[in-house]
């Protein structure tokens, strides 16, 4: 009789542990958005670069296997071994907020005011 509570209260502690752990984080900060990106680019450049290595060895593997076996295939003419070059990330160009339609909704700022008079002089109290 005295571990039907026990077992509600645990299973509404999971329900709630459940629903903290699947709640919706916000999205990460610009700056922590252009390190990930980064972050990125450079782990495929090192990709890149460790093909590049594994390339050359294989192909230092083939070319002293050849000089000391009489009875090996000449070469097939492949593709060569592609150098990455020094890493360079060039960070994508962030819209401004202008032109990202932050500062206004898209159907206020369509049409220019009807009057030459600034937005600040109309709002003026008339005295």
């Amino acid at each position: 009789m005295n571990h039907l509570p026990r077992t509600l209260l645990l299973a509404l502690s999971a329900a709630c542990a459940c629903s903290a752990a699947l709640a919706k984080l916000p999205p990460p900060p610009p700056e922590a958005a252009a390190k990930a990106a980064e972050a990125a680019a450079k782990a495929a450049w090192a990709g890149k670069v460790d093909n590049y290595k594994l390339c050359q060895s294989q192909d230092k593997v083939a070319a002293h296997y050849r000089k000391t076996n009489p009875a090996a295939k000449p070469a097939a003419t492949g593709a060569a071994c592609a150098d990455p070059g020094p890493f360079a990330y060039t960070p994508p160009e962030a819209k401004p907020i202008e032109a990202a339609g932050a500062h206004s909704p898209p159907g206020t700022a369509s049409s220019p005011p009807s009057t030459q008079t600034p937005a600040a002089a109309a709002s003026a109290p008339k005295s």
